[in-house]
Order: structure tokens, then C-alpha cells, then sequence
């Protein structure tokens, strides 16, 4: 068996308990370079074979996969934050498919949430936004007409924006676009759960400028919208009322 395995945003005991497990039991591991953590490693076996993806085609990784699987070894694909978000992994799927080796794809804590974790906030308030979009601005992988940032942010939902901020200026352009006014919060999270993590608050206004003096141009999520400040309407989970009439429907 193949295992596609999130290894989280950053810290490396935000890890699912089943991934660890395949880390520790794994014949040969392929993992995202610096973008995940070198102390995963620490926890395979010292014989364990390991290969940085940063420097290797698409038919490279395959290729060590399916050379493994001929030798009967248990293989780890090691991905940063969670697999299924922006981890190119449906190509290498296919690819496996095709030469009829089969995998398993093991969930990890996205960075988007593991952003609004580290600013505290909550992406979906009474009132304010119950939709979260996870999206990017094009650049060398376009972005479908209908999902330009500018046509998102009219919706006025929580947004969490990856693999962005280098082209921040952009992105503000147009989300002052979408959502008609500069004076919407942001939060820009860099290394989410990382030791050197950092976070700037502000808004459409002055977040360029915020990020640019901090020289931040990778590794950071943009999150967006009035979840981060601001008022909101209690949840109706603690309103006993609500909860007796729902307790009693349910029965």
C-alpha cells in the first residue's frame, strides 16, 4: 500500500495519529521539501529511505513508488498541510492508476485552518459568514474565469487565500474590487504552527505595505473578511431553548 500522508501545517505533533503511525513503519518516504518538517523524519527507521520531491520530476516520484511496491516496501508521499488541498496529488493518482498500484490518501490540518487556530478567530459566525473560500490568485497554474478573486470576494464570505501573498498587491487590488471598500480585515499568517511563525493584522488599506515591510513573499496564508473583528450574534448552541427543541425533534 502507497499512503498519501498530510503532515500538517507546520508543528510536527499536528500530525494525525494514523500518519505518524505510517511515518514509523515506512520502508521509503517521499516528502515536500522544506515545506514539511524535517522532525517527521526523525520519527521513521534509521534503515528508511527518503527522497525530497523538491527535486524530483512528477515521473521520478512515481517511478520510486512503483520500484517499491516491486520490492514489497511500504511507502509513505509525505505532503505539507492536507493532501486533497493544493498537493498536485490527483496526477500522481492517475499515474498510479494507470500501472495498477493501488494507495490510500490520509488527511492532514490544512494551513488555512490552522491560520485562523493561530489568530484565534473563527471562520464562521452567526450573522456575519457561514461560507468559507479557499482559493488563489492565477499565476503560472490559472485560476477559471468564474473564480477570479474580485468575483469571489463579491460574496462577502470568510476567505482563506493560498500561495498568494508574493503577488499581494494584486490580491488587494482586487478584493477592494469585490468587496467595494478597502476597510475589510485581513490577517496574514506566515508558517502557521512553525517555531518562526508570525502574524500582521490589518486591513485591504494598509496590508500591502504591512507585508512588504516584513518582507513576507511565501508560506503564508491571506485570510479575509469580518470573522477577524468586529460584531457577531451569539450561536444558537448555547441557547438552552434551542437546544431543548432540538434534543426533543431529534427523538
Amino acid at each position: 500500500m502507497i499512503s498519501f500522508v498530510g503532515a500538517g501545517p507546520g508543528n510536527v505533533d499536528l500530525i494525525t495519529i494514523k500518519g505518524r503511525r505510517l511515518l514509523e513503519e515506512a520502508d521509503v518516504v517521499i516528502y515536500a521539501g522544506s515545506l514539511v518538517s524535517k522532525e517527521h523524519l526523525e520519527f521513521c527507521k534509521e534503515e528508511t529511505e527518503f527522497h525530497n520531491s523538491a527535486s524530483m520530476t512528477l515521473e521520478e516520484v512515481v517511478e520510486v513508488i512503483e520500484r517499491s511496491v516491486k520490492d514489497n516496501l511500504k511507502v509513505v508521499r509525505l505532503h505539507t498541510g492536507d493532501p486533497t488541498i493544493y498537493g498536485a496529488i490527483r496526477e500522481q493518482m492517475d499515474l498510479l492508476d494507470a500501472k495498477g498500484i493501488s494507495y490510500e490518501v490520509v488527511p492532514g490540518v490544512s494551513s488555512f485552518t490552522a491560520a485562523c487556530a493561530s489568530i484565534k478567530k473563527e471562520f464562521t459566525l452567526p450573522d456575519v459568514s457561514q461560507t468559507i473560500i479557499l482559493t488563489r490568485i492565477e499565476g503560472r497554474t490559472p485560476v477559471p474565469e468564474e473564480e477570479d478573486l474580485e468575483s469571489l470576494a463579491k460574496h462577502k464570505a470568510s476567505m482563506a487565500i493560498f500561495l498568494s501573498v508574493q503577488e499581494i498587491d494584486r490580491v488587494v487590488e482586487k478584493l477592494v474590487k469585490g468587496y467595494g471598500n478597502d476597510n475589510v480585515p485581513v490577517a496574514i499568517v506566515y508558517k502557521a504552527t512553525w517555531e518562526d511563525e508570525k502574524i500582521i493584522f490589518g486591513t485591504l488599506k494598509d496590508i500591502e505595505e504591512k507585508v512588504k515591510k516584513e518582507n513576507i513573499n511565501k508560506m503564508a496564508q491571506i485570510l479575509v473578511g469580518n470573522f477577524i473583528e468586529g460584531e457577531y450574534e451569539r450561536s444558537k448552541l448555547y441557547d438552552p431553548s434551542f437546544t431543548h427543541k432540538f434534543r426533543s425533534a431529534s427523538k
